[in-house]
């Protein structure tokens, strides 16, 4: 893995789940990991429920958009990330490949999607503490 690791999130739409992950791990690793969501049918806009949700948390994301998947986005990220949604990735040797089963943000208010932006915090947590740990 690179001196600065590469995440990379993926889910089909990249309007939920994955824009709360890339949000969550930019928010708390700050510029020790490079982050990238994408997803093969992208969505017209993040999920409104998600944005709520993560804006309670004090993370904006309003201004993200969702983004397409392509094989250079995989090619250049250490790890990839598809989120319970049944969206592969180009696979690339040398990857590590990770699927987090977490419930679809889709069509949810945002007390449906509280529950899944705090699996996700402790998801992205535990990834940050294996992949770039805080320096002493």
């Amino acid at each position: 893995m690179a001196d600065k690791p590469s995440v990379l999130f993926v889910c089909v739409h990249n309007a939920g789940r994955s824009q709360m992950a890339a949000a969550w791990l930019t928010h708390l690793a700050g510029d020790r990991v490079e982050v990238r969501s994408a997803g093969s049918d992208p969505g017209d806009q993040v999920n409104p429920a998600a944005v709520e949700a993560m804006a309670e948390a004090g993370i904006d994301i309003t201004r993200e958009t969702p983004k397409i998947l392509t094989a250079d986005a995989v090619r250049e990220s250490d790890v990839c990330i598809t989120m319970g949604c049944g969206d592969t990735c180009p696979v690339f040797p040398g990857k590590r490949y990770l699927d987090w089963q977490l419930d679809d943000p889709a069509g949810q208010g945002v007390e449906a999607v509280r529950p899944i932006r705090d699996e996700i915090k402790t998801l992205v947590e535990d990834l940050i503490a294996e992949i770039a740990p805080a320096q002493p």
